[in-house]
């Protein structure tokens, strides 16, 4: 038992004589590899510093911004990370880490394929001028003000308050509208006048009424005026005209001013707005049985 403790010890003293030794042999290059490091926390930070300085001067999300400061920081501290496994001599560590990183990222990508496209989105997203905080879009049916973008949503305020959050990868694979890319928007109104109705005289009235009641319209020749068909019950129109506006809400509320005007103006000239009508002919000698009560 004596002697089993004695080896037991002895083995123990060689392989912390052994260690001793390795350190100090390997001291130069342990106090080299953590100067290293020091000076790459350092170099991550001022490269952080650095990046967002030179993205303030881009027109990217506040979010993106953040981001790509980030990945490169990251980056940096990679590059460190694997300049002291060299420094230290641990290639078969380096190529262990690097085996698993290439193991690990495989695995997280197939898990991870619906958020890691939306982030790919959001970062495109973030670099496109076609979609930018405070314009007012229109994409997958939904309509209201850009107030976020970040790496997994769209976030958009309707009209009657609500935000909507879309997934980013939706926004780029589908048409995106946007309201406020001009300074302008068409108004285009439809409408239909009865059969006996001049039809020279509604279209100067129409254009006139527009002109005066929409400060963008200077005289009625900029209004577009057409007559579009014959109808069952009415000769329809439609009219075009630009208004200052950089969301559909200001064109809709255009559209109902005009609506009004229009209205009004065809009541005080007597020019009447047909609704459908249906008209039965009967035969000459047709009779109508009255049903007699019991």
């Amino acid at each position: 038992m004596d002697l089993n403790i004695d080896e037991a010890w002895e083995e123990m003293t060689k392989r912390l004589t052994s260690w001793i030794d390795s350190l100090i042999v390997n001291l130069p290059n342990i106090i080299l590899a953590l100067l290293v490091f020091i000076i790459v926390i350092l170099l991550s930070k001022y490269f952080t510093k650095l990046t967002w300085k030179l993205l303030n001067k881009s027109s990217l999300q506040k979010s993106m911004k953040n981001l790509i400061a980030k990945l490169i920081s990251v980056m940096v501290i990679l590059a460190g990370l694997f300049l002291v496994l060299g420094i230290l001599d641990l290639s078969k560590t380096l190529n262990t880490i690097l085996a698993g990183a290439g193991v690990a990222g495989l695995a997280v990508g197939l898990a991870l394929q619906g958020a890691l496209a939306n982030t790919y989105s959001g970062i495109v997203l973030s670099y496109i001028k076609h979609i930018k905080f405070g314009d007012w879009i229109e994409s997958n049916d939904y309509e209201g003000e850009v107030i976020d973008i970040d790496l997994r949503a769209v976030t958009i305020k309707q009209s009657d308050n609500n935000l909507v959050y879309i997934p980013n990868k939706l926004v780029l694979e589908n048409p995106i509208r946007n309201f406020s890319t001009t300074a302008q928007s068409r108004v285009i109104l439809k409408c239909g006048v009865g059969y006996s109705s001049n039809l020279e005289f509604v279209r100067d009235l129409v254009c006139k009424t527009i002109a005066s009641h929409f400060d963008n319209v200077e005289n009625a020749k900029e209004v577009i005026f057409l007559y579009t068909e014959f109808g069952d019950s009415s000769i329809n129109f439609e009219i075009r005209f630009w208004i200052n506006s950089t969301s559909s809400l200001e064109v809709l509320k255009a559209k109902t001013v005009a609506m009004i005007a229009i209205k009004k103006a065809f009541d005080d000239n007597n020019i009447n707005i047909p609704f459908p009508i249906r008209t039965l002919d009967f035969p000459e000698n047709f009779k109508f049985n009255n049903p007699t009560n019991n």
